[in-house]
């Protein structure tokens, strides 16, 4: 699960390796989605182009409110909030603020997938 408050190259490049890697994983029954706290009113649009343009398959983008929905108490100065988890438990949690995010960054989140994986086929071992 990522929250952004805005497109980036970045958080571009971050999407198109997760949505590849949801791919890969797609018998695990990985997933991912975007949730973009914002109130651009064009966001819309410019998301369905981004989705187009990268040619995304498996990740969800959404829009919610620039606050980001109340429970998930998402941090007003964080540009790119990435959460990884599996049944519902924290296993990575990355944040960043604005300009923050760089290809240091991805790979280091890309390195915590297995977490949430590794329960995942635990689980179909019994």
């Amino acid at each position: 699960m990522i929250f952004a408050r805005e497109t980036s190259d970045s958080l571009t490049s971050l999407v198109k390796k997760v949505d590849a890697t949801v791919a890969a994983h797609s018998k695990e029954k990985m997933g991912s989605f975007v949730v973009f706290c914002s109130d651009d009113e064009s966001l819309k649009d410019k998301l369905a182009d981004l989705a187009k343009k990268e040619d995304l398959k498996k990740v969800i983008l959404s829009i919610d409110q620039p606050t980001g929905p109340p429970k998930y108490e998402v941090a007003k100065d964080a540009e790119v909030t990435v959460i990884l988890y599996n049944q519902r438990k924290v296993m990575a949690n990355h944040v960043f603020k604005k300009g923050e995010l760089k290809d240091k960054d991805i790979e280091a989140i890309m390195a915590d997938i297995p977490k949430i994986l590794k329960k995942e086929e635990k689980k179909k071992d019994k």
